[in-house]
């Protein structure tokens, strides 16, 4: 595997072309040389000026081109919609190549990629076609607490309907694989239930037994050390004070929530089971600060340093 972080910039009215230069400028010479940036080299020389920085990005992006780069900064377009999509498009190929180990994505804004005529609920459904992968999951990391979904950019009504017992097993098997990569012997898998206190034994609803509870029987057959259901207003307070190593979540309200609580600006998101590796930021394209020089890059460099995590084989 190759240990080149990809970047891709993200949408170009947003503040991911300035994290993006940030980040670069933050690292050793020795990682800013195993680093590239998808993106477009005006828009990313006007993040340049916008952040005050001095940064010599020669041979350090992948330029693609658009109409009228730099766009004006906050501004939604579609032109900015198909730019993103692109910049995502050739890293995956050069991924898939083998030319980078991980692509660590900037944000894309879900409006502007639709006016575009690119119809994906976000990075994650995008990647899952561009690679031609059956699945793939969104898992939250933090130090501290990690979530992976069954579900996510979907309605609460189509989220039950997909918490089928397949899938969760699907969920347990690709989180428990995920732990062990990135050097965890042996995960404590907690799984959420999906109604109030699981259901309180049908009070509330059937799904937990019927569905959600033997999902987690077949995992711990299957020699995994999965626990549950366990009401979700506990287990995300137990898995942050140490009892468990991940969290499934059943949809995407019910793990986002208190990821965000406990770890906001540092929380990366990332993709599970793809045939590629795929990190990013959990937060959006901000245009309201985009072209200000506010932009806050913490995150970036978390979502960076997760990837060499990954490039390097759990041992960075």
């Amino acid at each position: 595997m190759s240990d080149i972080i990809g970047i891709t910039m993200g949408d170009p009215a947003g503040v991911g072309p300035e994290i993006s230069v940030r980040a670069l400028a933050d690292m050793s010479p020795e990682d800013r040389a195993r680093t590239l940036i998808y993106g477009n080299r005006a828009t990313l020389e006007a993040a340049k000026a916008v952040a005050d920085i001095e940064l010599d990005l020669a041979e350090r992006v992948v330029n693609i081109d658009y109409d009228g780069a730099p766009l004006p900064w906050g501004q939604l377009s579609p032109v900015a919609g198909d730019a993103a999509f692109r910049f995502i498009q050739r890293a995956v190929r050069d991924a898939q190549a083998g030319r980078i180990g991980c692509i660590v994505t900037a944000p894309i804004n879900k409006e502007a990629l639709n006016a575009a005529g690119h119809h994906y609920d976000g990075h994650t459904g995008m990647l899952r076609s561009l690679t031609g992968a059956k699945a793939a999951y969104m898992l939250l990391a933090s130090d501290r607490l990690k979530v992976i979904h069954v579900s996510t950019h979907v309605s609460l009504k189509e989220a039950i309907a997909r918490a089928t017992t397949e899938r969760v097993l699907a969920t347990i098997r690709a989180g428990n694989a995920h732990l062990k990569r990135i050097g965890v012997g042996a995960p404590r898998i907690a799984v959420a239930g999906i109604n109030p206190h699981c259901g309180e034994n049908g009070l509330f609803g059937t799904e937990d037994g019927d569905q959600i509870a033997p999902a987690i029987a077949a995992a711990r057959a299957e020699g995994i050390d999965a626990h549950g259901p366990i009401s979700a207003d506990t287990v995300f307070h137990r898995a942050y004070s140490g009892a468990f190593d991940l969290v499934v979540a059943q949809y995407h309200d019910q793990g986002h929530i208190p990821i965000k609580l406990v770890a906001f600006d540092t929380a990366v998101n990332v993709s599970v089971e793809l045939p590629i590796d795929r990190t990013s930021v959990d937060h959006g394209t901000a245009f309201d600060i985009a072209g200000k020089g506010l932009a806050d890059h913490g995150n970036m460099n978390s979502a960076i340093a997760y990837a060499r995590k990954l490039v390097s084989g759990g041992s960075r």
